[in-house]
């Protein structure tokens, strides 16, 4: 996800890559692959820096690693499955949500039905057009209103929807569901049976809409359910800190199984951002580099330039890790 700006004249430039590896077969197959990429500036990043925190937790949060290192920085509630990211989008996409409503964040999408059960696909490779992502909200609008929800449109694949149910709702993250079945994710919260409900009315109706006909016929996957996240109110805090750079590259292959494409993007990663990085070690000028993968999220950041802390971190770095870990042992352990 992009950064937005929030002024920041202490903290050092924080680089944050999210979907550093994952737990699915394909990711776990493509690993040792890394090991055989060149990827300098990675390997001496690992290297040289020096752990500073790590945010713990496993797979089966809600919220993503990234999402929950994001999150401090803006002062949000730490409660997985309550940081109101519906809020950030809509300011993304121009909107202002009223603070006294809790707000989600709807995303069109299409639930493919398997031989054993359903598996979300990604919204954003649904090549949805404004104008038939507008018309399909427009079509499921009055299931929605006839049960006193509010609802916008923000882009093709981020709708807003507000109701007093979403107070206190914990959702998952979309990107915790995308490739896997959404049934896992529906939370057991009474208030969540109003959402089933929607999702199954929200199918029947758009079964045979005209543009979903159009789509199919295009070859394209219809628009048949949506998945609801980030619910919450708008917070005082909306925007991530300006020293704060997040690294998408990552995310849409990873969330796709996609290794090759992954492989590939993990090499013009090292190039593009990494790269630069390693010139601002070499420089003395201090950092923090941040690696997301499904369970956790651990940030490292550079040694003072001089004195007896340098000198002392390299000697632990010289006594504990003679030999330097493979890649695919530092993004396993994510």
């Amino acid at each position: 996800m992009p950064a937005s700006s929030l002024s920041s004249s202490v903290a050092p430039p924080h680089w944050v890559i999210p979907y550093a590896a994952s737990l699915s077969e394909p990711c776990v197959q493509a690993l040792p692959h890394l090991d055989r990429l060149p990827l300098p500036h990675l390997r001496r990043l690992l290297e040289q820096l020096r752990p500073l925190s790590t945010q713990i937790g496993d797979e089966y949060a809600l919220s993503m690693p990234h999402e929950r290192v994001l999150a401090t920085a803006m002062n949000w509630p730490m409660d997985d499955g309550h940081q109101p990211w519906a809020s950030w989008w809509a300011r993304q996409d121009g909107l202002t949500l009223d603070p006294d409503k809790a707000w989600g964040l709807l995303s069109p999408g299409h639930w493919l039905m398997g031989r054993d059960h359903l598996t979300l696909l990604d919204p954003e490779s649904l090549d949805l057009s404004p104008t038939a992502s507008q018309a399909l909200m427009e079509a499921i609008r009055p299931l929605f209103e006839e049960d006193g929800w509010t609802l916008l449109w923000g882009a093709p694949t981020r709708w807003y929807a507000a109701h007093p149910t979403l107070e206190g709702l914990p959702t998952a993250s979309l990107d915790r569901v995308v490739g896997r079945n959404p049934d896992v994710w529906l939370t057991d919260h009474p208030q969540a049976r109003t959402l089933r409900r929607l999702q199954s009315e929200v199918q029947m109706l758009l079964y045979q809409h005209p543009i979903n006909d159009e789509r199919e016929a295009s070859g394209l996957p219809s628009v048949n359910s949506f998945w609801l996240s980030g619910v919450g109110r708008p917070p005082q805090v909306q925007a991530i800190p300006e020293h704060i750079h997040v690294c998408p590259q990552l995310r849409t292959t990873l969330l796709t199984d996609d290794m090759p494409s992954w492989l590939e993007a993990w090499t013009q990663l090292d190039r593009d951002v990494l790269g630069p990085l390693c010139e601002r070690l070499d420089r003395g000028e201090p950092f923090q580099l941040t690696m997301c993968g499904e369970r956790q999220a651990v940030t490292l950041a550079t040694v003072p330039a001089a004195g007896w802390v340098r000198s002392c971190w390299q000697g632990i770095q010289r006594l504990w890790r003679p030999k330097p870990l493979p890649l695919s042992s530092h993004l396993r352990a994510l």
